[in-house]
C-alpha cells in the first residue's frame, strides 16, 4: 500500500511541476496556487506515508477550480485556425 501512496505522490509532484512551468510561461496566479497546493499535498504523502495529503491536495485543488483560480482555455474557430495556418506557412 505504501508503493502506491508513493506512485500518486510521485505523479502529484510531476503535476505540481508542469503546472510550475506552466505558470513560469503565463504568469496566472492561479495555477501557481494550484501547482503549491499539488506539490505540497505530494510531498507531504512522501513523508508520513499516509493517503489523507493526497486527498486533501485534491479536494484543496478542486475548491480551487470551483472558486475560478484555474486558467482559461481560449478555443478558436476554423477560420481563426485556418489563418495562423496561413501565418505559419510565410
Amino acid at each position: 500500500m505504501v508503493y502506491v501512496i508513493y506512485f500518486f505522490a510521485a505523479g502529484f509532484v510531476v503535476l505540481s511541476a508542469m503546472m510550475f512551468f506552466a505558470y513560469y510561461r503565463s504568469r496566472h496566479f492561479g495555477l501557481f496556487i494550484m501547482a503549491l497546493t499539488y506539490s505540497t499535498s505530494g510531498l507531504l504523502a512522501f513523508v508520513v506515508a499516509h493517503w489523507w495529503p493526497l486527498v486533501t491536495g485534491f479536494v484543496l485543488a478542486w475548491l480551487l477550480r470551483l472558486i475560478g483560480l484555474e486558467p482559461r482555455v481560449e478555443v478558436r474557430t476554423e477560420e481563426e485556425s485556418a489563418g495562423v495556418k496561413e501565418e505559419e506557412k510565410k
